[in-house]
């Protein structure tokens, strides 16, 4: 594989680099006596005849050559800047803030919300995450290791010293004309350190509910349930499954000018407009438990919390939802069905949760099919773009409350939502298959089966 290899960016330049395109070949590097080439089953060979050193041949795909021959200016000039900070240059701290500036800039155009900066024994390699997959893009020597990491710890104000603790900090950078705030993470490893930096944009360039998957009908019973002044809505599902992105969509749909609603998050990651958010601070005192128990002298009208973690944050969240206001919150369940055995662990008592819940929204993420269907520079190769929800919604009627409060089976309300219509997320992902929104395989990924 080509993320084995540090490739030479000034040799690639030597070359046209459409005709590599088109030739299907890609220049790696040289040593004293081979120049190292990667070439696919459709490549054309000819090129190769011209070159006066041997030729070490390296088979590889062809969406791998493509890839690396993408965004070539890029690549070429974070080489040069690298390049540049070897040197030991006068200038090469400011050689390596434009490297973290345009590799940055570039995680950005790429819709990275993770970039992952990795030592091994001999190479410092940097990955972006894109739509919940981390991708290589670069790998560089090892020995530009020390200086990144002690300039991003400088712009966070980290001891650029400490390498055997972990660290985090934040900071900002104007990148294509927006401010975006970046959150740091340092981990020692056996090899030196992980660096971590999550892409904290603004809510205004998150999605609408409209843009996240949710059918016509779906979107209809989330609208109406927001229009609710009072009750516990649910968005469920694992770590990774687009919950808070969905939470952060109902309350970007929400006239926040005639209500106060207020946000416990930790950490606050999207700022929110006219919304309070409050973050939750351990090291001040200002804990989760603290928050949620003040929260209600705030007068609002909608509180979101960002996760339901315990005992304690389920009974004053179903205690808001029971005195008039309309509660939001995470929990972390496969389905919708058993959310509510995972209520019932959490001591909530039956009559208050049939009282208090009206919606769950079980949901999963799976990659979104490239128009291109192949792979192309604007999906990274990969034939995806973009991700796209699976979901299924409960919503409570009477008669659910009351088997609620009876304690009704699993079975038993299984039953009764099939018969009036029940769309589980099986369903809404055979769906998005006929639709040619992804395939099969993907949800088979995310899912682990197709069929119920």
């Amino acid at each position: 594989m080509l993320n084995d290899y540090i490739l030479d960016y000034n040799l690639m330049a030597q070359y046209d680099i459409q005709y590599l395109k088109d030739a299907n070949i890609l220049p790696l590097f040289d040593d004293k006596l081979y120049r190292y080439v990667g070439i696919c089953s459709q490549s054309d060979e000819s090129l190769l005849s011209a070159e006066s050193l041997l030729i070490k041949k390296i088979y590889v795909t062809k969406e791998e050559i493509l890839f690396y021959l993408s965004d070539f200016e890029i690549r070429l000039k974070l080489y040069g800047l690298a390049k540049e900070c070897y040197s030991n240059q006068i200038n090469s701290q400011e050689s390596m803030n434009n490297f973290i500036r345009v590799l940055l800039e570039h995680a950005l155009q790429k819709r990275s919300s993770d970039v992952h900066i990795e030592t091994t024994k001999d190479a410092l390699v940097i990955r972006f995450r894109i739509d919940g997959r981390l991708k290589q893009f670069f790998k560089f020597e090892l020995k530009l290791y020390l200086m990144l990491s002690s300039v991003i710890k400088l712009k966070c104000n980290l001891d650029i010293t400490q390498k055997r603790k972990p660290l985090d900090g934040r900071f900002s950078l104007i990148l294509s004309e927006k401010n975006i705030d970046f959150r740091v993470s340092t981990m020692p490893t056996m090899c030196g350190e992980s660096i971590v930096l999550r892409l904290l944009e603004s809510i205004k360039d998150k999605q609408s509910l409209s843009q996240l998957g949710f059918s016509k009908e779906q979107l209809t019973t989330i609208d109406n349930t927001l229009r609710q002044n009072n009750g516990l809505v649910l968005v469920t599902g694992p770590t990774g499954s687009g919950k808070t992105t969905t939470l952060y969509g109902m309350l970007k749909s929400m006239d926040a000018n005639s209500k106060k609603i207020v946000t416990i998050e930790d950490p606050i990651e999207y700022e929110l407009k006219n919304i309070q958010q409050i973050a939750v601070n351990q090291d001040l005192d200002v804990s989760f438990e603290l928050i949620l128990k003040n929260i209600l002298r705030q007068d609002p009208d909608v509180i979101m919390i960002g996760e339901i973690r315990d005992k304690v944050s389920l009974k004053i969240a179903l205690q808001a939802a029971l005195t008039g206001h309309l509660v939001l919150s995470t929990l972390h369940t496969n389905d919708s069905i058993e959310t509510l055995s995972r209520l019932f662990d959490l001591e909530a008592k039956p009559f208050i949760v049939a009282s208090t819940l009206k919606t769950i929204i079980s949901q999963r993420l799976v990659m979104r099919k490239c128009v291109c269907e192949t792979g192309c520079e604007m999906c990274n190769y990969t034939a995806f773009d973009g991700r796209v929800s699976l979901s299924e919604i409960f919503s409570v009627d009477s008669e659910i409350s009351s088997m609620i409060s009876k304690q009704s089976s699993s079975n038993e309300i299984l039953e009764y939502i099939k018969s009036k219509g029940f769309v589980s997320i099986y369903d809404d992902a055979k769906n998005k298959i006929k639709e040619n929104i992804t395939v099969a395989e993907e949800v088979y990924r995310v899912l682990g089966v197709i069929d119920e």
